[in-house]
């Protein structure tokens, strides 16, 4: 009777060893978006001060300023790890057009404002770049406790289900083309 005991408390503590476990994985995973937010929120908010530098060197250019305007509005307003990649991309894609501009207007790259937020919102990429990384780690730790054997049996019970990484869409995937 003791063993029978014994038997279903050192399987039961296993079962909660592995709730926990796939419970800590997927706040790891909210954790890991939440710092893919904070500085998506930093980029969102530089955006305004940059375009008002840029906005007034470069009057003449307002398909470029007004891209980089709408860009930001669809990656504010976008919903999901799919939606908001896209919708990021297109935004990142916009601010290389802004940054190249400043190669046409010799005040623009002169002035100060201009390279500051240049280098912040460089500094903003960067640590995008990174917490789309650290994502996409607890991400791969979640979906294979998920899927992999006994763990699925208790995410299954529980309905821990797999997340979705954070993927670099079509267009950032092909190689860039260099021409002389």
């Amino acid at each position: 009777m003791w063993t029978a005991i014994a038997i279903v408390a050192v399987v039961l503590l296993y079962f909660v060893g592995v709730y926990n476990g796939l419970v800590a994985r997927r706040n790891q995973v909210r954790e890991a978006w939440a710092t893919i937010d904070t500085q998506l929120k930093r980029r969102y908010d530089l955006i305004p001060n940059l375009m008002e530098t840029v906005s007034g060197a470069a009057k003449h250019e307002k398909e470029t300023l007004n891209a980089v305007i709408s860009a930001r509005n669809s990656a504010m307003s976008a919903h999901g790890v799919d939606s908001r990649g896209v919708a990021e991309n297109a935004l990142s894609g916009a601010l290389k057009n802004i940054f190249a501009l400043a190669e046409n207007y010799p005040n623009l790259k002169a002035n100060e404002n201009f390279l500051e937020l240049q280098r912040e919102l460089g500094d903003t990429e960067t640590k995008i770049q990174a917490a789309r990384q650290f994502y996409n780690t607890v991400v791969m730790g979640l979906n294979n406790a998920v899927e992999q054997f006994p763990s699925n049996i208790v995410a299954r019970m529980f309905g821990i289900t797999q997340e979705k990484l954070f993927e670099a869409d079509k267009s950032e995937r092909a190689a860039p083309r260099v021409k002389f």
